[in-house]
């Protein structure tokens, strides 16, 4: 027997800017992950103005996304718009769905050099083994970079938001693509030529790196404690060529001042800050209650496009 647990956002944000009649001239960014969904709706005057955080208890973690996600949508008012209640359509769309998945492997690959047809080979060349049945490899294009990610989606979790939101356009891409999109922005509004952020998410760091408005380097590594996460982006800078005293680092995601990780990392990183908010992403006031670094990902969801 399956056990039903009831789930609650651990952060929400709803603001009266936002008009449930109007989900046709409004955007819903969403992000998955293993233990992890969040979403933020942007109005028609392009401003995110709802938003929630959930974060799966372990009972739920041991489940597929396909089984715990429907516990959050069945009842949900404005995540159930466009749902079919008892076969029923409700009637109800959106301009657009846009849906980071946080999938545990990536590569991005020069558009001169792709071909969609490799796709699942690009993937198994980075993973060393090929992607099993119930996965598959999805590509999203950065045009103004130059390149494409290429990452693997699961079928069931494709399909669930295809039944979910039938007919309507759904655009999925990996969590680094979201990243990406930030960084650009955040990168034509700095003074810097050179900049690093840092993506912390449980025990995985992104790293992002730009020069000359351009990027330089993107990769994840995953870490079991501090010191080893001092070593990865201090050697990962020193392949670069940067020095750690003279590098400006930006953090970014899950990851708080009182934290352990940020001590060990100041050691080393003496220009080290969070990070704030894209300056091409409009919000309404009531996100000034929360800290302006910990959401990278699902701001980058709204710049895309």
């Amino acid at each position: 027997m399956q056990t039903t647990v009831s789930l609650a956002p651990t952060v929400a944000i709803h603001s009266d800017q936002f008009d449930l009649a109007q989900t046709r001239q409004s955007v819903l960014c969403m992000e998955v992950g293993h233990d992890r969904f969040r979403f933020l709706i942007q109005n028609a005057g392009k401003r995110g103005c709802y938003f929630e955080d959930y974060t799966f208890p372990s009972l739920l973690t041991e489940r597929p996304l396909t089984n715990v996600l429907p516990e959050v949508f069945r009842e949900h008012p404005v995540l159930s718009a466009g749902l079919h209640a008892n076969g029923v359509s409700q009637d109800r769309t959106w301009q657009e769905i846009r849906i980071a998945v946080n999938s545990s492997s990536f590569t991005l690959v020069p558009k001169s050099l792709f071909r969609k047809e490799y796709a699942g080979s690009y993937l198994g060349l980075m993973r060393g083994n090929t992607l099993p049945g119930h996965e598959f490899a999805q590509s999203y294009a950065h045009e103004n970079e130059g390149f494409l990610s290429v990452f693997n989606l699961e079928h069931p979790l494709a399909d669930y938001f295809s039944e979910v939101y039938p007919l309507q356009p759904l655009t999925f891409v990996h969590q680094t693509s979201a990243l990406l999109q930030a960084t650009a922005d955040l990168d034509r509004h700095t003074l810097s030529s050179q900049n690093v952020w840092l993506y912390f998410d449980n025990e995985f760091v992104t790293i992002i790196h730009r020069y000359d408005r351009q990027l330089r380097y993107c990769n994840r590594f995953g870490y079991k404690n501090a010191q080893d996460l001092a070593y990865y982006i201090l050697y990962v800078l020193d392949e670069l060529k940067l020095a750690p005293d003279a590098t400006t680092v930006s953090l970014y995601g899950e990851i708080t001042p009182f934290a352990d990780t940020y001590a060990e990392l100041a050691r080393f990183l003496p220009n080290l800050s969070f990070g704030h908010t894209p300056p091409g992403v409009s919000l309404t006031d009531e996100f000034d209650e929360i800290p302006e670094h910990r959401y990278l990902s699902l701001f980058g969801l709204c710049l895309l496009g």
